[in-house]
């Protein structure tokens, strides 16, 4: 996937791809005296590869640590371009990344990418509570579309990687999410950093999060009814389709239904 090796601050870089969606994913490094920090991995090898060869040319030092701020294939299906770093995630991600892949499901999520002989790096280090993975960046556990997810904070830089916490011009896909507990995320971001770089979408800031914060307002407001969601600057975000699929979650989980939204089963044929 092209992209661009961003420098946001001494030391921190952005990986920012070209596509603005949920099939091009950004990136997060931290440079620590003993090597890197990646956050995330995008979703295959091939995909990750132009960040990895950006990283040879930018520094010797190796890549020690990669974080994964969720379990999708959207961010750990690159991992192994990162054969040799310790692999960082939620307690939840671990659980995940030990079951069997499931590849027909990544492909009709992600139509644009092959997955084929693509094996995700399973997690080795569980992050159950905030904890440096270097001096300058910390691990932050959070809740946003999964209800497990981490963010990565660099306190001296005011920046922080979100994952897909956060996603900035693209519609987020919340289908396992617990929305109140997501815009109180939202408004914990807030008072961690100035710079918040998404997974998907472009950098952004309080602004980006506050309008991002209002989508979710707007989805759980809706009360279960597409037709009765409020119209705003989302309307022009890409992916719009998942909009149908979080209203639908968000009205479940709040009458006590956690099982997987039907609007999302039949998306991927399941239903």
């Amino acid at each position: 996937m092209l992209g661009r090796l961003e420098q946001v601050a001494p030391g921190v870089y952005a990986w920012l791809v070209s596509e603005t969606s949920h099939h091009a994913t950004n990136s997060g490094v931290v440079i620590a005296a003993d090597g890197l920090t990646v956050v995330d991995a995008g979703p295959t090898p091939a995909a990750v590869a132009p960040l990895a060869s950006a990283l040879g040319e930018l520094t010797e030092l190796p890549v020690r640590r990669l974080t994964y701020t969720g379990s999708h294939i959207d961010v750990t299906g690159g991992g192994s371009a990162f054969p040799l770093a310790a692999v960082y995630g939620s307690a939840q991600a671990s659980h995940h990344l030990d079951q069997p892949p499931n590849p027909d499901v990544w492909k009709c999520l992600h139509p644009h990418h092959d997955f084929v002989d693509v094996a995700t790096r399973p997690v080795s280090h569980t992050v159950a509570e905030a904890a440096h993975l270097c001096p300058a960046s910390i691990a932050i556990p959070t809740s946003g579309p999964q209800f497990e997810s981490l963010v990565v904070q660099v306190p001296g830089a005011n920046v922080v990687f979100c994952g897909s916490v956060a996603t900035f011009g693209v519609t987020p896909f919340g289908y396992e999410a617990d929305f109140p507990r997501w815009i109180a995320t939202l408004d914990a971001l807030a008072e961690w950093g100035e710079i918040f770089v998404p997974a998907h979408g472009t950098v952004g800031g309080a602004e980006e999060l506050v309008l991002l914060r209002s989508y979710l307002e707007a989805v759980v407001a809706a009360k279960g009814n597409p037709a009765a969601m409020a119209k705003g600057a989302w309307d022009q975000w890409s992916d719009s389709h998942f909009t149908d699929i979080n209203i639908e979650r968000a009205h479940m989980l709040e009458s006590g239904d956690p099982s997987p939204p039907p609007s999302l089963l039949q998306m991927l044929d399941m239903g």
